[in-house]
């Protein structure tokens, strides 16, 4: 039973980082209707972006010293703001030109995976194919409760993950902006008939997407840190899946989908051969899309004439 509920602490951590990528794949989707492939990789740059800042509070160029505190209290909105950016720069760059021309979904994709190949070999053309490692900016501690060892900083990632679930859910179901995105959603042609910048929608989709995809950069960074150009492109591709299998364009399919996938993973290596791990979860995950194809939470679109 001890092993049993390690396993699930560990899966719920792991699962927060396919949920926290998972959200923003699901917003620009439900927004645009756009998979936005190039996600996992700005989660890369999100992850790199909390080192370069983190070194630089913590480095000689700062002339007074900082606790690890204040340097984290600083390196967290600072990587969000950052990384929105870099979402919006991909947006107006990419994106929103296609858009304009009224390009098929197709070549939007297609721009979308390019982006996301521009990102990775970016990232190993000017800082090189050397690994780095995070700062530590948290104190670790380790609780200990009947066998069971969680450590602070695991549970920082899963409250932290929670907590943007639900600042998520009521900045679109409760708020003017999150009423907008919805309306786009359900109709974008008829949307600048009410009023409604069109645009400045679309941006905020992208803002809010991007700097969760760069908390969770961070968090992982701060986890399991080891950097490398390519780290958000498996991870970011099982974030997608683990959105499609809870119901892309759904919250709340997104979470639950994350954490789904995560808990397949690591029961799975936790009492088989760990070889077997993708294989399993994989196939769980298409036997659900069998039962349901728009996923858990997902509901059939009719198209409209």
């Amino acid at each position: 039973m001890e092993t049993l509920f390690q396993n699930v602490v560990n899966a719920l951590q792991w699962g927060s980082f396919y949920a926290l990528i998972a959200l923003g794949y699901t917003l620009v989707y439900g927004v645009l209707q756009l998979i936005n492939f190039a996600h996992g990789d700005i989660f890369m740059v999100g992850a790199y972006i909390a080192f370069f800042v983190a070194s630089f509070f913590l480095g000689d160029a700062v002339p007074f010293d900082l606790s690890r505190t204040a340097v984290l209290a600083l390196t967290i909105p600072l990587t969000m703001i950052l990384t929105s950016c870099v979402g919006v720069l991909l947006e107006r760059i990419a994106y929103k030109p296609l858009r304009r021309k009224g390009a098929h979904r197709l070549y939007v994709v297609i721009t979308a995976l390019m982006c996301g190949l521009i990102l990775e070999n970016g990232n190993l053309a000017l800082l090189g194919a050397s690994r780095r490692s995070l700062p530590e900016l948290i104190d670790k501690t380790v609780y200990t409760l009947g066998g069971i060892a969680v450590t602070n900083l695991k549970l920082w990632v899963i409250f932290t993950a929670v907590l943007v679930f639900v600042i998520l859910q009521f900045v679109v179901m409760r708020t003017k902006i999150g009423m907008a995105m919805r309306a786009v959603s359900w109709d974008k042609f008829a949307l600048p008939l009410m009023g409604i910048p069109l645009d400045t929608v679309i941006l905020f989709t992208f803002i809010l997407g991007s700097g969760i995809a760069g908390l969770g950069g961070m968090l992982f960074a701060m986890s399991y840190p080891v950097l490398d150009p390519y780290m958000g492109a498996m991870v970011g591709w099982k974030a997608f899946i683990a959105a499609v299998v809870g119901g892309i364009g759904d919250i709340r399919g997104a979470f639950i989908g994350g954490f789904l996938l995560a808990f397949i993973e690591i029961m799975v290596a936790a009492f088989l051969p760990s070889t077997f791990r993708d294989l399993f979860a994989f196939t769980i995950l298409l036997a659900i899309l069998w039962w349901r194809p728009t996923g858990l939470f997902g509901v059939p679109h009719t198209t409209k004439i």
